[in-house]
């Protein structure tokens, strides 16, 4: 089974790079994919850079051209439920495009005509993360995540997101990867690790966590990946 690992930054697949040591990069579309085999299963790993059209890319070449059958995303995220700490996990249930508005059309905040606010994620895949977490005595939220093209450090705007989609945590990517995997028939996974609480303090915090945040998040896909290999 080939099966695809994903992150926006350098920084968050790092760890996972480090984990696998041997890998073949293949550079396509002004980008570089590695690839590597792990207890059987062939991966394909690559950073898509930041943003939603980026990851789009990214998503659609990883599943086209490198004929992923899943996609596992690893990456770090800003808090908004209070309840999540830096270094939390969150798994997402679901995921909405917060920046998306066509609402002068009469139509909810990220919606576009023929697609809907939310995109669900693979439930034998949430099922799996499930597994993991209870056999590594971890806490892993599943909550609402919510994507758009900008790094949130406004706490008005945090608040307006919370509101509106009922979102957990803030990203940039997830949502747009989400939609490539559902128009492809692809099951998906996002997990993020919080290296921020989405304030007016995002960019020292952001700076200060990443990496530590990116490398749980990294562990959490390698325990998901053993399981896979025993199903």
């Amino acid at each position: 089974m080939q099966i695809a690992i994903m992150g926006a930054m350098v920084e968050e697949i790092t760890p996972l790079l480090e984990y696998f040591n041997h890998y073949e990069t293949v550079e396509f579309a002004k980008n570089k994919y590695y690839l590597t085999s792990y207890k059987g299963l062939d991966i394909v790993l690559a950073y898509s850079k930041i943003g939603k059209v980026n990851a789009s890319l990214t998503a659609a070449t990883m599943i086209e051209r490198f004929g992923a059958q899943k996609l596992l995303f690893s990456g770090v995220a800003g808090a908004v439920n209070p309840t999540l700490k830096i270094g939390d996990l969150i798994v997402a249930t679901k995921l909405a495009q917060h920046d998306l508005d066509i609402t002068v059309f009469g139509h909810p905040y990220g919606y576009v005509p023929e697609g809907a606010v939310y995109v669900e994620s693979d439930r034998g895949l949430l099922a799996l993360a499930k597994s993991v977490a209870e056999r590594k005595k971890l806490y892993v939220q599943e909550g609402i995540i919510a994507t758009g093209d900008q790094f949130i450090c406004d706490v008005d705007k945090k608040e307006w997101i919370e509101k509106t989609f009922n979102a957990d945590a803030l990203e940039m990517e997830g949502a747009s990867v989400a939609v490539v995997c559902d128009a492809l028939q692809i099951p998906f996974f996002v997990l993020r690790a919080i290296s921020d609480a989405a304030d007016m303090d995002a960019g020292f915090s952001f700076d200060e966590f990443l990496n530590s945040s990116a490398k749980i998040s990294a562990e959490f896909i390698i325990a998901m990946l053993d399981e896979m290999v025993h199903d």
